[in-house]
């Protein structure tokens, strides 16, 4: 499955009665109740709600990363669920680009070696994804920094190098789960600064699950979540 360059007037993510449930018998968890969801090319959406509306379960099963009940989710017009579990981690390493709060870099790589891994797993050559990975780090400062481990690195620098790695593919979408929710005020306007110039300069699709309204204020529109359902979207 590739993007297609007829598809450019269509909706880049496009959802319709999508269900999600968790558990069993008389515990199940109706975490997404019949979405349908629409983010043309190019746009920022911030979805919002309160704790267990829905939110992550949302960006979870619309990026591919869990499963869904029922409904449909497409891609630059193509269903992903459905596709092999290979296929879909092949997907997305060369699509899409995952921002996450937890940052999820690995404690035992460098800097730079974190960058690389999206590469090396888009069959990139070793040569290239170091250079690939050098030049991503220095667009957000930290390539002197491209040898230190995670563990040597402040939290909005881990953050900054997350981005590197969401971004060094030039994925089609960022999806970005509280990509702020452990920084600071400082470091929130930084990471967002990197985030939204990438939107605007490269036309990347962002989609980010946020509670803070200052990030929310960057998005072209704001989707409200609650108990599994979209209850209003907000345009900017």
């Amino acid at each position: 499955m590739d993007f297609s360059e007829t598809n450019q007037d269509k909706p880049i993510i496009s959802a319709t009665g999508v269900h999600k449930i968790y558990g069993t018998g008389d515990l199940i968890v109706k975490a997404l109740n019949g979405v349908d969801f629409q983010v043309e090319r190019g746009e920022m959406v911030a979805i919002m709600g309160p704790s267990g509306c829905g939110k992550t379960t949302l960006l979870n099963c619309f990026s591919g990363l869990d499963n869904i009940n029922d409904g449909t989710v497409l891609i630059d017009q193509n269903p992903i669920h459905g596709l092999s579990d290979d296929r879909m981690s092949e997907f997305r390493a060369r699509y899409m680009g995952f921002i996450f709060q937890t940052y999820n870099l690995l404690p035992v790589l460098t800097a730079r070696e974190n960058v690389e891994m999206p590469l090396l797993i888009s069959g990139i050559s070793s040569r290239e994804a170091v250079d690939r990975s050098r030049k991503q780090l220095d667009m957000i400062g930290l390539l002197e920094w491209e040898d230190h481990k995670p563990a040597e690195l402040s939290g909005g620098q881990r953050q900054r190098v997350a981005i590197a790695r969401a971004l060094v593919n030039n994925p089609a979408i960022v999806w970005a789960d509280e990509p702020t929710g452990n920084l600071d005020s400082k470091n929130e306007k930084e990471v967002m600064d990197l985030i939204s110039k990438t939107n605007k300069s490269d036309n990347q699709t962002v989609v980010l699950v946020t509670h803070s309204d200052t990030v929310a204020e960057r998005a072209n529109r704001v989707i409200y979540m609650n108990d599994g359902i979209i209850v209003n979207i907000e345009n900017r």
